[in-house]
């Protein structure tokens, strides 16, 4: 069954991201601003390849939840997302925690999230609610995981994919039928279960739900009232609904969107660890990277910044501006220094003899003269101080910063200010 007119599902849909989290195995990158408000891949914030992905689908109205440590976000949001017209049906509402159904309580959990704001998401009428994590790397058709929750007549359809038991214990892990019925649902294991005939692998969550907008409300306000829940999505609702409706699921592999250069079936990242974020952010740098953020079918909206283009300068032995294999945002200076495999945001400033490598690298940033840095990751507005070596010594580099079992070091101001203490 089709909406009327058979318009895409996508325009009787309302997309609500879940954005509170902070996300605290990113350490200090986390201690000023949530995981989604997290920079990523040189212009863009983690939050805005969900976002994206619903512009992308068709969707118009979109809600985002914000709680933990949120102006970063709020203002990122205010700033990039800001061109929705009512006239047209669009809509982007921020909603952060405030107390609005009980004065005692924030958001009590990712269910809570949504109950607290059903009057707010009553008022633009949707059909359907596309319920979404804010922190996760991935580009996704949203319309064809619509299609298939009506085509199957669903209670919930969950996003999955199949993902290394090593790497499932902190995801909802499914069982699924041949015909996609989710028989079981498990949160955030200890030990998580196996596919079947692939004891390797487990068929994880990815924190995607599609709903119709009564039967979601009717199952928020059940779980409102049960006082031994959690008010939480993976913990209680979905398990709810897996045991007493029809929950079914629905493979990333149908609805990733993949441009021609990109070799993986599908990319899909959670970065969530300081070697994760970085890791991610370095495989950029690549000559055929697996995330192509130069599709223009797909386009990753964000906030951009009026900038000045990048600027490499001097050109002498020793001190020669240039970059190998890496990217290099808008109003970055490399004076007289040399950058290899690494990352720049918006407004970094390089000065002369200094040598990066391996390094992602927040918006403003300065690295004084003489500066080698290598397998680093330094937050934003940080300023290295001349001749200072990181990467030589990861022993050395533990006793100043954070530096990952990879070896991966996180340098803040801080950090930097109690060097000179």
């Amino acid at each position: 069954m089709r909406s009327v007119g058979n318009e895409p599902l996508s325009r009787n849909a309302l997309a609500f991201v879940l954005a509170g989290g902070r996300g605290s195995r990113l350490l200090e990158l986390t201690d000023r601003r949530a995981k989604p408000a997290v920079y990523f891949g040189g212009k863009t914030r983690i939050i805005d390849f969900a976002l994206s992905n619903a512009v992308n689908s068709g969707i118009r109205r979109i809600a985002v939840a914000t709680q933990y440590k949120a102006h970063s976000l709020i203002r990122h949001l205010q700033m990039g997302w800001n061109f929705f017209r009512p006239e047209r049906n669009e809509s982007f509402d921020i909603l952060p925690a405030s107390q609005r159904v009980s004065e005692a309580n924030w958001y009590l959990g990712t269910a809570d999230a949504v109950y607290q704001n059903i009057d707010i998401i009553e008022a633009h009428g949707s059909k359907y609610i596309v319920l979404l994590a804010g922190d996760h790397i991935y580009k996704m058709d949203y319309e064809l995981m619509l299609k298939q929750h009506v085509e199957s007549c669903a209670d919930v359809t969950i996003g999955c994919l199949e993902m290394p038991r090593a790497e499932s214990s902190g995801f909802g892990i499914m069982h699924i039928e041949e015909d996609g019925l989710v028989k079981a649902f498990i949160e955030k294991p200890d030990d998580p279960p196996p596919m079947p005939g692939k004891p390797d692998m487990s068929l994880a969550s990815m924190g995607i739900y599609v709903f119709d907008t009564k039967f979601l409300f009717d199952e928020l306000r059940r779980d409102a009232a049960d006082p031994s829940s959690n008010h939480d999505f993976g913990r209680d609702v979905i398990p709810y609904i897996v045991k007493n409706g029809r929950a079914v699921a629905h493979q990333f592999s149908q609805s990733c969107v993949r441009s021609g250069t990109e070799r993986q079936a599908y990319y899909w990242r959670d970065v969530g660890t300081v070697d994760a974020y970085w890791s991610a952010n370095i495989d950029l740098t690549d000559v055929v990277p697996e995330l192509d953020l130069y599709d223009r079918e797909w386009p990753i909206w964000t906030y951009s910044e009026l900038a000045p283009p990048a600027k490499f300068v001097h050109d002498e032995e020793g001190r020669r501006g240039q970059a190998v294999a890496s990217l290099v945002s808008g109003g970055c200076i490399i004076s007289g220094a040399s950058l290899r495999r690494s990352l720049l945001f918006t407004g970094v400033h390089i000065h002369s003899y200094a040598s990066v490598e391996n390094a992602v690298i927040m918006p403003y940033v300065t690295v004084g003269r003489s500066a080698r840095l290598k397998n680093v990751v330094i937050d934003r507005g940080v300023n290295i101080p001349e001749g200072l070596i990181v990467g030589d010594d990861p022993e050395f580099d533990a006793r100043r910063f954070r530096t990952t079992q990879q070896g991966i070091s996180l340098i803040t101001q801080p950090m930097i200010d109690r060097l000179n203490a």
